[in-house]
């Protein structure tokens, strides 16, 4: 019987699994047409002891994959797997409707099992690049197995300069931009190469340890955010007021700066406070953060957007600031203002344009 092993990160359980010597496999999503649950990029990960973590399709398509999984174990060649279905059929094989589902799948080298393709040292890489929150493409040829790791930048490459980054430069700069991961064919539509793009957990830096930051922080976890509280009051940033919850004591303008804040970034101040907001909001607001949001009543934001422009910031800079911060719920209360908040963040991360909110006193 397979064993569901809690709420882990794929790639991290990989590792685990690699260094204790356990046979282990990864499926990853290639390509999707029609209706799918998951993405290209979207992983699970398989061990030989029955444990899994993660998904490809969100329901039956996963005890076929795990078979799968299974047979590229036992023989170290990878497997490209393809699903298709009627819309009548789908819901049978785990997609909302009718489409294709591609995964391909690929088993972890390990001492005793020296035959997978997918070697320890990528994953090791991967990981650590992730904890740095630097984007990495893992460039898989699917016909072998073959992995590169590919690295944004801005320098460029000639084509067919007879290197691999050559070769994919462009289009691993492509996958870069979109935040999408992507399947190579050649000219005949066969697949040749998928570059994977590792997502960087979103992450959300509250700054203020109030009652409202007490509900949000832990609800943000239970999305998927990396959350971090950031308040100089240590009285309020406390581990008995957020257990589990990362706090940060210093200056928050001087934390976002030591921490580093990228396009997966977003950031509330919850203070009310000026002395701790203004300063906050001033670097957010240089910064890649896809979302910047501070609480406070309508004639709260309007003297903080004053503030704003008299430090010599432009109206298209301060239009990306959301106060008064969250969706317009009607919400009352710290629980129901963290939803609304919480909400808005996702909303704007998926670019979904919703509604707003009055304001709070």
């Amino acid at each position: 019987m397979t064993k569901l092993s809690s709420t882990r990160d794929p790639l991290d359980l990989l590792i685990e699994w690699a260094r204790a010597d356990l046979p282990c496999a990864l499926a990853t999503v290639t390509s999707t047409w029609g209706s799918s649950p998951r993405p290209a990029g979207s992983m699970m990960a398989v061990s030989a002891n029955g444990r899994i973590e993660g998904s490809v399709s969100g329901g039956c398509v996963e005890g076929a994959v795990i078979e799968e999984a299974r047979t590229v174990m036992e023989t170290g060649h990878p497997a490209a797997l393809s699903y298709g279905v009627s819309s009548d059929d789908a819901w049978a094989v785990g997609l909302a409707c009718g489409g294709l589902l591609d995964v391909y799948v690929a088993a972890v080298r390990t001492p005793s099992h020296p035959q997978g393709t997918l070697g320890l040292d990528v994953l090791e890489t991967v990981a650590s690049k992730r904890r740095a929150r630097v984007p990495v493409i893992v460039a898989t040829e699917l016909a072998t197995g073959r992995t590169e790791l590919l690295y944004r930048t801005t320098d460029t490459a000639p084509d067919g300069d007879g290197t691999l980054a050559g070769r994919l430069h462009a289009r691993a700069q492509e996958v870069f931009e979109t935040g999408r991961s992507l399947r190579l064919e050649d000219e005949n539509g066969q697949a040749q190469w998928f570059l994977h793009l590792i997502p960087m957990p979103p992450r959300l830096l509250i700054v203020g340890a109030v009652h409202i930051a007490q509900v949000l922080a832990p609800m943000a976890q239970t999305t998927g955010f990396s959350v971090t509280v950031i308040d100089p009051r240590s009285q309020l940033a406390t581990a008995e007021r957020f257990p589990g919850i990362t706090l940060e004591t210093d200056w928050p303008d001087e934390t976002l700066e030591r921490l580093g804040v990228d396009n997966q970034t977003a950031i509330v101040t919850l203070t009310h406070d000026a002395k701790l907001d203004d300063p906050t909001l001033q670097y957010a607001l240089n910064s890649d953060a896809f979302y910047i949001g501070a609480l406070g009543s309508r004639k709260t934001q309007a003297s903080r957007v004053e503030r704003l422009r008299e430090t010599g910031f432009m109206d298209h800079q301060i239009a990306r600031l959301h106060g008064p911060v969250g969706l317009a719920i009607g919400a009352v209360g710290a629980a129901e203002i963290a939803l609304s908040i919480l909400a808005e963040i996702v909303a704007v991360r998926h670019n979904r344009p919703l509604g707003r909110l009055s304001g709070w006193t």
